[in-house]
């Protein structure tokens, strides 16, 4: 495509059925908002949208639970959802709900007109249904065992461990997520999406159009599923929450969510373009629009052959450009897991890190999951807001501020005569917006930003070779041209910033008296609720454009007052950190104890059995390791009847020399067994805690001596 009228950017409907946490920040929003905030500055047309996806099994089992109804579940997250992108600085030009009158309305309609076409194959079939519950079970309803890889715990329409698409009656020994119950197959009628009608067009358009410019994490995932052959897809499920299928002979049917999501990105869209009172249909259907979807690798084939081909039926809609999907982010060398609660939730990063937005921003995008699976550590977050935004961006930054304000009460001072260094220097800001264009047009986030801080270093060098602090007592004169020149630095930092770090870009603004368009929210008081509402104060000169660094001689020109300093970024101490690591520790061992299983009794003994075990109280006289033997320790035991010789395997457990002198519960007419050439005379009772640790099982009356029996 040529350089495009105008830009339709779609970051993935997150899932209202909890909290966005940095698995979903990293994998989309973050890279889209990067990407939309770039192409705005580079004075681009462009329609963010995103919206909460509301339908669907997942909602109805977590209001079944709740006891509360699907709708107020959809409201609950919706609310803290949308709010949370806003506090996050997620730029979203419109943020919908596919509950909305709109989305129902639109996703009736292009159902209808692929209905009314013939697209659509009716078919009744076999599903799996639930006796017990009395309804039949939609995708998410059944958890099975996965054909393709074993796992155990796949769902009906996806295994999560492999990245496969299934349908329900694919899983191996399915049960219902309902009853527990396993299910039986009923007939039931639906309406699929012959995909394999559509496979020319696709192998055409992705795998011989797309060759070179998908990434291939994406473009190796599609190819896999067309290779292995297309076949219809049902588009409607039976279920009461959802959106009801606009045909005679559907009820108690609903549009199945995945036909239904995509499409709020159209419905979306034209909720705003109502707002604003512009035309949704370029956005969407002029070919001179380039339509991107932001999505996690969980999602490619939802987006790259369902939608593209419901689109195509339709007829009248562009087809995505890109759909630059992520690999998965793990936390602290785990997979992130929302039942689990092995998570980073924004809501409460935004609370535990106050106006620190960026540097999750940043730790993200360094770490971004572009190509492979990557881990997100707290210590690696602390690192990089301390040795890079601190050290480098903030120290060069409050260097300047600094010295500008003490040397020429804030004013931009006059440059003289500049030097090669400095000529060297002044060329190489111009080359950033190019550079960092490049990396972000690839849709490679993570060089981008490097190359930001890159600029930041440069600054920092040449700070510290021309040393103004020194100089300032020998050559006045050249110290001007000196923090000229780093002055122009920081103008272009704060531009070139904004896409990646949009608070520090609009503080840095601030500091450096770059005037810009602000938008300033009121609260008005109407219908005793608080309203945020948005206007535009106009600026009394333009800010500079990404275009403006590589073009214009003079950044921040001479006389030119700026403000004092201000930290842009804090050091994160250990102290926070540690509080962090320690709300993780207490969710692992709370999912410990939840998992924990209990073995079952053994057969039933009588009482003659148990007066066999002859149980007595012991105390360990002596204990020493097993020579080359990593779980041993060879004991020494007075019994009340003998000194005898006791080898247990609890030395991963225990040294030692903190074992002598425990009382202990012993097996004493077990009969005699040889450990690694010792005779091991009897066994000490243990259990494991929690954690998995042996613990004795002992007597801790003190009155109470060696030799008592216990029964």
């Amino acid at each position: 495509m040529n350089k495009p009228k105008r830009y339709t950017i779609t970051a993935a409907l997150p899932y209202t059925n909890g909290p966005i946490h940095i698995g979903h920040l990293a994998g989309v929003y973050v890279p889209a908002d990067i990407y939309a905030r770039y192409l705005r500055l580079t004075g681009n047309d462009v329609a963010f949208i995103c919206g909460s996806d509301e339908h669907g099994v997942p909602i109805t089992i977590k209001a079944k639970k709740e006891g509360v109804t699907p709708q107020d579940v959809v409201d609950k997250y919706h609310a803290i959802i949308k709010q949370s992108f806003e506090e996050f600085g997620i730029s979203f030009d419109n943020y919908s709900r596919t509950s909305a009158k709109i989305h129902h309305e639109t996703a009736s309609e292009i159902f209808k007109t692929l209905y009314d076409k013939g697209e659509f194959i009716e078919e009744t079939s076999e599903q799996l249904y639930d006796e017990k519950a009395n309804q039949f079970l939609a995708d998410r309803f059944v958890t099975g065992t996965c054909p393709k890889c074993g796992n155990e715990e796949a769902y009906g329409d996806q295994c999560e461990n492999c990245g496969t698409s299934l349908n329900a009656t694919d899983l191996i020994n399915p049960k219902s997520a309902i009853t527990g119950n396993v299910p039986t197959l009923k007939q039931t009628k639906h309406w699929f999406l012959p995909l394999d009608k559509h496979e020319a067009f696709l192998k055409e358009w992705i795998l011989e159009g797309h060759k070179k410019d998908w990434k291939p994490n994406v473009y190796g995932q599609v190819k896999s599923w067309i290779d292995d052959g297309l076949r219809p897809r049902a588009v409607t499920r039976d279920l009461d929450w959802g959106i009801p299928v606009p045909v005679e002979g559907a009820e108690g049917k609903v549009l199945y969510v995945w036909f239904d999501a995509p499409i709020g990105y159209i419905s979306s869209t034209k909720e705003w373009a109502k707002r604003v009172g512009k035309d949704w249909e370029p956005y969407w259907k002029d070919k001179d629009t380039k339509l991107v979807h932001f999505i996690g690798k969980d999602n490619i084939v939802f987006h790259c052959i369902i939608f593209p081909v419901v689109l195509k039926a339709e007829g009248s809609y562009i087809l995505p450009e890109n759909v630059p999907a992520n690999e998965f982010l793990n936390l602290e060398g785990n997979k992130l897991s929302t039942s689990k609660n092995w998570a980073v939730w924004l809501p409460e990063y935004l609370i535990d890190f106050p106006n620190q937005q960026d540097v999750l921003r940043y730790a993200l995008t360094a770490n971004a999951p572009e190509a492979k699976d990557n881990d997100f550590t707290w210590k690696d977050f602390q690192a990089r807001n301390n040795n890079e935004l601190v050290a480098i961006f903030g120290n060069f930054i409050n260097r300047v501020v600094v010295l500008t304000n003490k040397y020429y009460g804030g004013v931009v001072p006059n440059p003289n005569e500049f030097s090669q260094i400095d000529e060297e220097t002044l060329a190489a800001i111009k080359t950033y917006p190019n550079v960092i264009s490049s990396s972000i047009e690839r849709y490679r986030f993570r060089e981008a930003q490097q190359e930001l801080m890159n600029l930041a270093r440069l600054g920092n060098k040449y700070l510290a070779d021309e040393e103004p602090w020194k100089v300032i007592k020998v050559d006045e004169s050249r110290v001007q041209t000196i923090m000229y020149v780093a002055l122009q630095i920081a103008s272009a930092l704060a531009t070139l910033s904004e896409p990646f770090l949009p608070f520090t870009s609009t503080k840095l603004k601030g500091i450096l008296g770059l005037r810009h368009n602000e938008e300033q929210s009121d609260v008005v008081i109407s219908s005793n609720k608080q309203i945020a509402t948005t206007h535009k104060i106009e600026s009394r000169n333009d800010d500079l454009s990404w275009d403006d660094l590589s073009t214009k001689e003079i950044l921040l020109p001479s006389g030119h007052q700026i403000g004092k300093a201000e930290l842009l970024f804090s050091k994160i101490e250990d102290e926070a950190i540690q509080i962090q690591i320690d709300k993780l520790i207490a969710s692992k061992k709370a999912n410990e104890v939840a998992n924990k299983t209990v073995e079952p009794q053994k057969d039933t003994i009588t009482f003659d059995d148990f007066t066999k075990l002859d149980m007595r109280v012991g105390t360990i006289l002596e204990a020493e390791k097993m020579p080359k033997a990593k779980k041993l320790l060879v004991l020494k035991v007075d019994t009340g009847i003998d000194v005898r010789t006791i080898v247990s395997g609890i030395a991963e457990s225990f040294t030692a020399e903190e074992v002598v002198g425990k009382k202990v519960t012993v097996l004493v007419n077990l009969a005699p067994r040889e450990l690694r050439g010792v005779e091991s005379q009897g066994m000490i009772l243990m259990t494991e805690n929690e954690e998995g640790k042996l613990v004795f099982v002992n007597p801790d009356d003190a009155s109470i001596t060696n030799g008592l029996k216990i029964s």
